[in-house]
């Protein structure tokens, strides 16, 4: 994936797949591509909602999920165009896979817009996070981790799955940051972005290279951290080393606080989903995104698609109070439970009688 200049991309105030003034309500179709990771039912899905809400009242969103199944999410975007929506949201699957459904949508005049992962096709618009500052985060987060001299510290790489180009995308900037720095003994793609996979995964490069040769784990994200931390448990690896994540999922953060975990990836998912919406509300209304999309992107199919590629933050138990609680994302008490209550504490999360401290 590539930024590319204004001039590869098709003229501005004609975007791809507007057919004119819309009249009446729009029928906005959106898809995710699965309800494991928390993240999207507990937060894309009912920001997105809330902004179409805010912006158009009468619009309509009908909602999808994939459970992980390519073929699936094709058949649920067919059913879409079939059933008249006016715009696509789409989180795919599988890029690839997805390439013939984007097509008809654009010849049944429906506008895509791709949502987190940009699919292949004839896509309108795209807004995600930028991937390589995601795994360039990741990166400098685990070499702070691993002190000075990193040079002979052995990491194990937990990629994302193959079908996913982000995973592509975060696995070179991790690489631009720790290629020649450490040795990365081991990388993995996890297929489907299982925790369970990564499990497996972690237990196979603990099998194959003892229980004391690894000092640092890059795990693309929560789910896939939290899979390697069980197999590390599992082999009775103590002191843990450092495992990277993103997401900020609560079981993330509350891994972080504990020390499990050293670091995740924070995305602010209501700038992103918001947008999402803004473009499919502009795009169903035949509009331009001139006025919200101000980069374009390259996929492996089209070029200068209207794009926002928001930035990410990294977040530690040092600034859990600054980003994850300032935000809203979590309350104090949500991260605190009573599982967690001395390790908050540690973390100046909560006082000494329990209370929570100011964000900040």
């Amino acid at each position: 994936m590539s930024l590319a200049a204004c001039g590869n991309a098709a003229q501005v105030g004609q975007p791809v797949g507007a057919t004119g003034p819309h009249r009446g309500p729009l029928r906005i179709g959106l898809l995710l591509p699965e309800n494991e990771i928390v993240r999207f039912e507990s937060m894309d899905k009912p920001l997105i909602q809330e902004r179409v809400e805010q912006l158009c009242p009468r619009c309509t969103v009908s909602y999808s999920s994939a459970q992980h199944d390519p073929a699936a999410q094709r058949n649920q975007i067919e059913a879409m165009i079939t059933n008249g929506v006016d715009v696509l949201i789409l989180d795919a699957v599988d890029t690839r896979a997805v390439r013939h459904s984007v097509i008809q949508a654009r010849r049944a005049n429906v506008p895509v817009v791709a949502y987190d992962r940009l699919a292949e096709g004839p896509i309108s618009g795209y807004v995600s996070f930028d991937g390589a500052r995601v795994g360039r985060l990741q990166g400098e987060a685990l070499l702070e981790a691993l002190g000075p001299n990193p040079e002979n510290r052995q990491v194990v790489m937990m990629n994302g799955s193959s079908t996913d180009p982000n995973a592509d995308w975060f696995e070179q900037g991790a690489r631009s940051v720790l290629q020649g720095k450490v040795k990365i003994v081991k990388s993995y793609e996890t297929v489907g972005w299982r925790p369970e996979n990564a499990n497996r995964n972690m237990s196979a490069a603990i099998a194959a290279l003892g229980p004391h040769a690894i000092d640092g784990v890059l795990a693309a994200n929560d789910g896939l951290a939290s899979g390697v931390i069980t197999a590390l448990k599992t082999a009775r690896i103590h002191p843990m080393p450092p495992v990277t994540g993103q997401d900020a999922e609560l079981a993330g953060i509350q891994r972080i606080v504990k020390g499990e975990q050293y670091m995740s990836v924070y995305k602010p998912f209501k700038p992103e989903a918001y947008t999402a919406a803004e473009m499919a509300i502009a795009l169903g209304h035949g509009t331009s995104l001139k006025g919200i999309a101000g980069q374009r992107v390259n996929s492996a199919t089209a070029r200068g698609i209207p794009a926002v590629l928001l930035t990410p933050v990294a977040v530690t138990v040092h600034n859990i109070k600054s980003t994850v609680i300032k935000d809203g994302l979590y309350r104090v008490d949500q991260i605190c439970t009573k599982k967690y209550v001395d390790d908050c504490r540690r973390a100046g999360l909560i006082g000494r009688n329990g209370s929570s401290h100011d964000a900040g």
